[in-house]
């Protein structure tokens, strides 16, 4: 049996963002109609240790199925030695005979899918003409995320704010952003906003959204950290990628819901339901929309099927018998 390993370099190669958004968009459409199957990711958390580590499995039936399992380490100290928090691998299984077919790095895996979905959140449900961009945080999610909006809005602003003021500026140098000294500028009459922070606490709140701003909340994934203040979260239309993940794992919800602010059906809808027609979107120019991401298995399943396809096709990555 072979199988493909494709390392950081081969998955950028081969994992545009624009292709990528598209890929996005059909998964999440499919998941809604329920094409696709995955279960709550699976986190273990060790006693001292300095990180957690998850699995996150997705089935695909149909006339093509596959099993995909992406096994994560998450370092919060990375990002100060210069290492994506994300470490891991994406495995993409055969669905008939189980075979493992290839092997994926899966730290641009997960940066380039998120922004991407984030990018789809944005055409969906963003202010049509939407021109001025607010991206909270100068990390790795904050470099792929300048790209996304700029493949899904026509040549916006764009503006950062970092708690590290010269990680702002390094990366709005090497984008061609504009670096803000604090959230509150960035922010000012920004119709979309994209938290991507490692933040415990809110850094944004509501006093300083624009009407009708739409935020993708992005960088909280467990539940007892969160970027966005109970106000903001009280206001939006708030929908999510899985209701069941948010209701266990997003902080941005849970601190509002254990305040007895808000419940379950506060969540509006799936973002999948949005695309497949099953629930509206946004419904006025002046209304707050939040997307809160925290990204699902279906959505590596998909993005590395469109890397390992593109790879072989052009004769890339290494092949090994296993």
């Amino acid at each position: 049996m072979s199988v493909l390993i494709l390392s950081e370099h081969d998955v950028r190669a081969h994992l545009p963002m624009r292709a990528c958004i598209e890929a996005m968009a059909d998964v999440l459409a499919a998941l809604a109609r329920g094409e696709l199957f995955q279960p709550l990711r699976f986190v273990v958390r060790p006693p001292g240790a300095a990180g957690l580590m998850g699995f996150m499995p997705a089935h695909r039936g149909g006339p093509a199925p596959a099993f995909s399992l992406k096994e994560i380490v998450v370092a919060l100290g990375n990002p100060a030695r210069g290492l994506d928090a994300h470490q891991g691998a994406v495995l993409l299984h055969d669905g008939e005979t189980g075979e493992l077919r290839a092997i994926l790095n899966a730290s641009p895996v997960t940066e380039i899918r998120t922004a991407a979905v984030s990018a789809v959140a944005t055409r969906a449900l963003a202010r049509p003409g939407a021109g001025t961009v607010a991206i909270l945080g100068a990390g790795v999610q904050a470099r792929s995320h300048v790209e996304a909006m700029r493949c899904v809005l026509d040549d916006p602003e764009i503006r950062i704010w970092s708690r590290t003021a010269a990680g702002a500026q390094a990366l709005a140098r090497a984008t061609g952003a504009t670096a803000c000294a604090t959230a509150q500028e960035a922010l000012a009459g920004a119709e979309v906003v994209c938290t991507t922070t490692s933040s415990h606490e809110p850094v944004l709140r509501h006093e300083w959204l624009a009407p009708g701003a739409h935020v993708n909340a992005v960088g909280s994934s467990i539940p007892s950290t969160r970027e966005l203040d109970t106000a903001t979260v009280i206001a939006a239309s708030l929908f999510v990628d899985r209701r069941e993940s948010a209701l266990n794992e997003a902080g941005d919800y849970l601190f509002p819901a254990r305040e007895g602010a808000i419940g379950p059906e506060h969540i509006r809808a799936e973002l999948g339901e949005v695309l497949a027609g099953a629930h509206r979107g946004r419904t006025a120019d002046t209304e707050l929309t939040v997307f809160k991401s925290l990204g699902l298995a279906v959505e590596d399943l998909a993005a590395a099927e469109l890397a390992v396809g593109r790879a072989r096709a052009a004769g890339a990555g290494t092949e090994v018998d296993f």
